[in-house]
């Protein structure tokens, strides 16, 4: 009797509702109507052409625009707002959100309500913020091309993407262009942002306040700053690329535990690789390559593993002023120096004499710009010499006891051959 009444129940209970498929013209006012009638998990085709926005999504959907389909904001405030969990926005072209900050206008805004959003394959022009993941919980933000405003100052746009507060984020294989910051994330944790290209920016990826993420794969090209990571924990900063950014290739500003490793940056008009204030990291397996500075490395840093890194062809390959030797080599293994006419006899590759980047007259200009009128003079050629000939009289600072005779090799990504279909 009992499976006779389970059976029962199954045979009267009623049945899920099927997920409908709409059709959607480019026409007035048609999107708005469909997404009043849609129902929970109903697809949204758009018809090629113009559809008006601005639109809000308050039930799961998928939205899909075939590569032909545009969503027009009217100016004001964001095109697509997303406040409900499951939103699919697929293969659209999103354009005309408004221009304030303070509300964050945005092609996509996913708020709080938009967990496990997906943001794919879309073309975001010319909006002041491309997508902002503001508290949406799991979102995925990919393979989309997000190109900024330029009718502002570069620190009066917006965000290509901009992370708050919003644990489990993955922004992967955008191409993001203009704009402020190509990624921004504050006060968020476990966020994941790879394989992603910047171009004219002012930071490709600005980190703060946001512990336990990774940042890797990702290529930045002609931008103020590629890398920087701030006020945070335990980040991720591996296997990216830095070409030609201006200030820094790689920054960690008060950033502790973090791992900094397989990263290529290269002609930077500053420097390579800024370290300030931070603080048990382990800086491996990079190439810094005919940077200004190819490492500087400041204000009281401590408990850093700097290892199997290759510095080549800097103008100056460390800046460091400090009274005690540092030892840049860990588990037996340093760094490779490209100015260093280092020796290898036993055939261990590893240089037979420590290496030392830097000497007394290195710290006196740093402190005193001064007297660089002093370079040519004999007295300065002296120090030097004597330096190099007794390194006891060398004031401390940066030694690598086990220099590498070999540098790592880290080729430049084709990014259209990573990306193609």
């Amino acid at each position: 009797m009992l499976r006779l009444g389970l059976i029962l129940i199954l045979l009267t209970a009623p049945l899920p509702a099927m997920a409908a498929q709409w059709e959607v013209p480019a026409e007035p006012g048609a999107l708005t109507r469909a997404l009043e009638r849609a129902a929970a998990g109903d697809r949204l085709l758009l018809a090629p052409g113009t559809h008006q926005g601005p639109i809000v999504i308050d039930r799961p959907l998928t939205l899909e625009g075939g590569g032909q389909a545009t969503i027009e904001g009217n100016g004001q405030g964001s095109v697509v707002t997303v406040a409900a969990p499951d939103v699919t926005l697929r293969d659209l072209t999103i354009v005309g959100s408004g221009s304030s900050h303070e509300t964050i206008d945005s092609g996509v805004s996913l708020g709080r309500k938009a967990a496990r959003a997906m943001v794919e394959g879309n073309r975001l022009l010319g909006n002041l913020y491309g997508v902002d993941i503001h508290g949406a919980r799991d979102a995925r933000v990919s393979a989309n091309v997000i190109e900024g405003r330029r009718d502002h100052r570069v620190n009066q746009r917006g965000n290509g993407v901009y992370v708050w507060n919003a644990p489990g984020a993955l922004v992967e294989g955008n191409d993001v262009r203009w704009g402020r910051d190509g990624i921004f994330v504050n006060t968020s944790r476990k966020n994941t942002f790879r394989n992603n290209r910047f171009r004219e920016l002012r930071f490709a990826v600005h980190y703060m306040y946001a512990d336990d993420s990774e940042v890797s794969g990702n290529l930045s090209i002609g931008n103020d700053l590629g890398f920087a990571v701030m006020f945070s924990k335990r980040v991720r900063v591996t296997d990216n690329v830095s070409i030609g950014d201006a200030e820094h290739g790689i920054m960690l500003n008060y950033a502790n535990s973090s791992q900094v490793s397989g990263n290529l940056v290269r002609g930077g008009e500053n420097r390579c690789l800024f370290l300030y204030n931070a603080h048990k990291n382990r800086v491996e397996g990079n190439r810094f390559e005919g940077c200004d500075i190819g490492i500087h490395f400041t204000a009281g840093s401590e408990r850093n593993a700097i290892t199997g890194n290759a510095f080549l062809g800097n103008r100056t390959q460390v800046k460091y002023v400090g009274s005690r030797w540092l030892d840049w080599s860990a588990e037996e293994r340093g760094n490779h120096w490209s100015d260093f006419a280092a020796y290898d006899v036993d055939g261990d590759g590893i240089a037979d004499t420590p290496y030392r980047p830097n000497d007394q007259m290195d710290h006196i200009l740093w402190t005193q710009p001064a007297a660089k009128l002093l370079l040519g003079a004999p007295a300065v050629q002296l120090v030097r010499w004597a330096q190099s000939a007794f390194p006891a009289l060398l004031p401390g600072g940066i030694v690598d006891s086990r220099p590498l005779m070999q540098p790592v090799e880290i080729p430049v990504p084709d990014w259209e051959a990573r990306h193609d279909g």
